[in-house]
């Protein structure tokens, strides 16, 4: 048995009776509370945790083996994480992540969301240009069950009256909305998790999103609607977009990750650096459930293409001064 083996087993044997104690007060602090441990217990809690870094520090200093060492770091965070971080109420954690963590960590992947916004105006420009140029390629670009019926041979008439579409009733409204979010979100967990492969496909998805309301655009606009269109689409089409960039910028930063890992292991820069780029995904899902609601309800309800210009161009300002400002520290 080699010399490093022997001085590892001695190490561990040494300091393993007092990990175990910690291993035992973390457990009791995270499933019952902090409050659930003893006075005794809050009193070896920083003298156990002080020991676990001080054994950390070693390891790492003789360099013992990895296994070791990644069990006591994350013996050290969990107890970190129990001794000094603020235990919130799930209301107060909730606001706390809208308010502040998602802005930021929003404004700290703007390269991600530029690239994926980027890609998205490519693909709608593009697919535009290509429909306003020849009918044909709508449907090239826009799949029969996302056309539903509609295409080059649509009359005006046709399509005016889709965007005219009537009230319905409430549970109508609501199941449509549900079906709406359900669809959606399948496409932008595509767009998050194929972003593990070099964030490729994320960007094809992302272009081919694009693609298909460009080629809308362009037919509508042949037949003198494209502000009824516009309108129509607004609505919810901002906050719907804003979140497909958003789960289509967290897949690109898994794509950094798993291409440029940096001076970390694969693993290790994802289970750093990944979470934010989960955060982001969730702000994703919470634009998707406002866009269900207006899409599903609102758009519905609302005949009027300036109201729904209004919306539209209300949402994206609410929305641009939600993720610039918000979660920003106060100057004194």
């Amino acid at each position: 048995m080699s010399a490093v083996t022997l001085k590892s087993r001695e190490f561990r044997q040494e300091r393993e009776s007092g990990w175990r104690e910690l291993e035992e007060l973390i457990g009791v602090a995270r499933t019952m509370g902090i409050r659930a441990l003893s006075n005794d217990d809050l009193r070896r809690l920083p003298l156990l945790y002080r020991a676990a870094l001080s054994s950390l520090s070693v390891a790492r200093a003789i360099a013992l083996d990895r296994a070791l060492v990644a069990y006591l770091d994350n013996l050290a965070l969990r107890a970190f994480l129990v001794i000094y971080a603020r235990q919130l109420p799930v209301v107060d954690s909730i606001r706390e992540f809208l308010a502040r963590s998602l802005p930021r960590a929003v404004r700290g992947m703007r390269v991600h969301v530029a690239l994926a916004l980027g890609m998205l105006a490519l693909g709608i420009v593009s697919g535009f240009a290509l429909v306003n140029h020849d009918e044909g390629w709508f449907s090239v670009m826009v799949p029969a069950g996302m056309a539903q019926g509609r295409g080059p041979a649509s009359t005006r008439a046709e399509l005016l009256r889709v965007l005219s579409t009537q009230s319905q009733s409430g549970s109508a409204l609501l199941t449509l909305a549900n079906y709406l979010f359900s669809n959606n979100t399948l496409v932008s967990l595509l767009l998050f998790g194929l972003g593990f492969m070099a964030g490729i496909p994320t960007l094809l998805l992302t272009l081919g999103n694009g693609l298909m309301l460009g080629a809308f655009l362009a037919l509508h606009y042949h037949r003198g609607l494209l502000g009824e269109f516009t309108g129509w689409v607004s609505i919810h089409g901002v906050s719907e977009l804003g979140a497909l960039t958003l789960f289509a910028a967290a897949g690109l930063k898994l794509g950094e990750l798993v291409l440029f890992p940096g001076e970390h292991t694969r693993t290790d820069a994802l289970s750093l650096y990944g979470p934010r780029a989960g955060e982001v995904a969730v702000g994703g899902v919470v634009m998707l459930l406002v866009s269900a609601v207006l899409e599903g309800v609102f758009r519905q309800v609302i005949a009027s293409t300036d109201a729904r210009l209004a919306i539209g161009a209300a949402s994206l300002l609410l929305w641009t001064l939600y993720y610039v400002r918000a979660g920003r520290e106060r100057k004194p």
